[in-house]
């Protein structure tokens, strides 16, 4: 079956797909783009082949989607598996797919309630994608399903965690006991990868990101947030002619501040965080409602000075993201007729990590009016107790201009991450 793999294989995949055979848990963990999935799926497709028909098969997920995007497709790639890929067979949206001829099951997990999914199963063969982000008790109900004798097998893939996180410190550390093997790839076991791409990879994570998904390691989100934040390089009080205003993020507050940043892309293809608006009702001694601030938004963005072109005034942004707890502002602004009102994409820490991409890609750079962001941005820090119990969360202190930073870039990663471009070093390394 390794024979009809168009890709090059490296010693490390090889051996983890042998050994993962008579493992009873077998887990491959490390960088993103390392070639621990297409091992893990060659160690699946081997094993799939080999079990007996007694029990289900199952595919464990984050969601359906994740399932179909982040395995099936890759399985169904002939230039990824030759004609292993024939054998692969699927309708998007079925919750079952047809794999060398055996039905397997695709199981969403994205909380605890899908346990209920499983319950009263019994399995002879699990694949998990990111196993990380499954749920605990999801986890420990499947390997209590796994109820064919020496035939059972859990095989699973992730990225690295908080040294805390449960799969590390319950099973990786314990996996002597547990029967449990465990693979470390880094981004340099992928013989495929080339080194331009190599170099983009390295280009899109900094920070706690960078030591997780390119070095590989579980390590403690402690200190700031965005530490690779450097007013010297971030901070400007000249921009460029904005092509663009692609983006108003808002944070929305009563007693709490609020906070609106506008984004505009610059002439020289970087992300400007151009302007800021901010309302803290404890310094004015005054709340405003929801009509004042629609008013108030309209105002600031109506009286924005657009860089290099003296005597203009206003900048009318493609969106406007908002806080998606603020229903009953979104509704005020739609009734104003505000263009381009849309909720934000509010999932924290990819948020975060899209705002330390730009930050550490050197795409983004901050004007100097936005006091409020300027004044947050070094203080963000993460939460070192929640660190504690398996968490990456960040304190929720002063984090209103940064929040609204965090819904403009995160709603609009897919149209600004092709700037992001590895050193000329990189590309040579």
């Amino acid at each position: 079956m390794l024979r009809d793999v168009p890709l090059p294989l490296s010693a490390a995949q090889i051996r983890s797909i042998v050994e993962a055979q008579d493992a009873p848990i077998a887990l491959w963990s490390g960088a993103v783009s390392s070639g621990k999935t297409i091992a893990s799926l060659l160690a699946f497709l081997i094993r799939l082949a080999a079990a007996p028909d007694q029990g289900l098969v199952v595919i464990v997920g984050r969601s359906l989607n994740t399932i179909e995007r982040n395995l099936l497709d890759p399985l169904q790639s002939s230039h990824l598996f030759g004609p292993l890929a024939a054998h692969v067979q699927h309708t998007a949206g079925s919750t079952t797919a047809t794999i060398l001829g055996r039905t397997v099951h695709l199981v969403g997990a994205s909380d605890a309630r899908a346990e209920g999914r499983i319950r009263g199963s019994t399995i002879v063969l699990a694949y998990v994608d990111e196993a990380t982000l499954i749920p605990h008790p999801f986890w420990m109900m499947l390997l209590s399903r796994l109820r064919v004798g020496d035939a059972s097998r859990l095989m699973a893939t992730t990225n690295p965690d908080g040294p805390f996180h449960w799969l590390r410190r319950d099973f990786i550390l314990s996996r002597a006991d547990i029967g449990l093997r465990h693979w470390h790839f880094t981004i340099d076991d992928n013989p495929s990868l080339a080194p331009a791409m190599v170099a983009r990879l390295k280009a899109q994570y900094t920070g706690l990101w960078y030591r997780r998904f390119i070095l590989g390691e579980w390590c403690l989100a402690s200190g700031s947030v965005y530490d690779m934040f450097d007013a010297q390089q971030h901070v400007v009080d000249d921009m460029p002619v904005m092509h663009r205003w692609t983006a108003v993020g808002i944070d929305y507050g009563t007693t709490n501040p609020f906070a609106a940043v506008l984004i505009g892309l610059g002439a020289d293809n970087r992300l400007y965080a151009a302007s800021e608006y901010r309302h803290d009702s404890a310094r004015a001694l005054r709340q405003l409602t929801d009509a004042q601030y629609s008013r108030a938004v309209q105002d600031w963005l109506a009286n924005v000075r657009p860089p290099g072109q003296p005597g203009t005034r206003g900048a009318v942004p493609e969106w406007i993201f908002v806080d998606p707890s603020a229903a009953s502002f979104m509704t005020q602004m739609w009734t104003d007729n505000v263009p381009g009102i849309a909720p934000a994409a509010n999932a924290v820490l990819d948020g975060i990590r899209s705002v330390g991409t730009a930050l550490g890609g050197g795409v983004l750079r901050i004007h100097r009016s936005c006091e409020g962001l300027l004044a947050e941005l070094p203080g963000y820090a993460w939460d070192e107790r929640a660190a504690e119990r398996g968490e990456d969360r960040p304190l929720k202190t002063a984090d209103h201009s940064v929040d609204a930073l965090r819904y403009a870039l995160h709603s609009t990663a897919h149209e600004w991450r092709h700037l992001l471009r590895p050193s000329r070093e990189e590309v040579a390394a």
